[in-house]
């Protein structure tokens, strides 16, 4: 990790990808997988977990192919081929074959879609405010994917992710915005979920026949006052995979893992250690 930007970690060819990722912690491998939000990085959505988890395990945070600092390759079709790729790519690159997965957002919809792929090398699955279902897109995540870059915008875009206003700081919002507009950056992140973005959401999707097969054990995590992705859809995720557990955070909004640190971290460690 460099002094000048904690977003940068290790380095690490993923494939034909130059990967930018955080490797903490020993013992069996868990490996997090961040939201779409514009500038994000896995330092940025898992900074305040990846400490605490690493206590017990070993885990691994990498930027996707497209965001932060990991390569975002000219004329990238970017979609769950490319983004699920990557993930084998980089498991096979630092000698993992089998992990738990942690995904957040569109990361959970990446792990639902690694599982199914690659189901052997999967143990449980963490799924927090999770896309990969379905459903009508809302004015959040319409919001989050047709950002243009502005402190405004993006202080709109925390007010919509957190239930708890006192999270999002005028500083805050220039950090993340001066995030987003780093070279390439919002290129790449314009070029991923271009209107209509209900197409997007839904490319992103798994088939609903084939997660009811899934045999993995699943923690199912999510805000009550998500405006980005419905409660609803983890509800229906939790209904659907067979050997699920929910947990609902009320005065919570699409930050789990920041507005309830403390709770979330320890909720996922005691269901990866059991």
């Amino acid at each position: 990790m460099t002094d000048s930007n904690p977003e940068i970690g290790r380095s690490i060819m993923a494939g034909p990808l130059r990967t930018n990722y955080h490797d903490q912690g020993a013992g069996d491998p868990v490996v997090m997988i961040h939201g779409s939000g514009p500038g994000v990085s896995a330092w940025a959505n898992w900074r305040l977990n990846i400490g605490p988890l690493a206590a017990t395990r070993r885990v691994i945070a990498p930027d996707m192919v497209g965001f932060g600092f990991t390569d975002r390759p000219e004329g990238a079709v970017y979609g769950k081929d490319l983004w699920v790729r990557h993930l084998v790519d980089l498991m096979d690159a630092l000698g993992v074959d089998r992990a738990d997965l942690v995904g957040n957002s569109f990361g959970g919809a990446l792990a639902l879609a690694f599982a199914l792929r690659h189901p052997d090398r999967v143990r449980r699955l963490v799924l927090m405010g999770s896309a990969g279902l379905s459903f009508p897109i809302t004015p959040g995540l319409e919001a989050v994917w047709g950002y243009t870059p502005s402190i405004a915008a993006m202080r709109g875009l925390l007010d919509i992710f957190a239930y708890d206003r006192t999270l999002v700081s005028d500083e805050l919002a220039e950090l993340r915005y001066r995030a987003s507009i780093r070279p390439g950056f919002q290129e790449s992140f314009a070029a991923m979920f271009p209107a209509p973005r209900q197409i997007a959401l839904d490319a992103l999707a798994s088939d609903e026949a084939a997660l009811a097969a899934l045999p993995h054990r699943a923690l199912v995590v999510h805000g009550r006052e998500d405006r980005v992705i419905p409660p609803e859809a983890s509800q229906r995720l939790f209904a659907l995979l067979p050997d699920a557990e929910l947990h609902m955070f009320g005065h919570c909004g699409h930050w789990t893992q920041i507005e309830h640190t403390a709770r979330f971290n320890r909720l996922v460690s005691d269901f990866l250690a059991e």
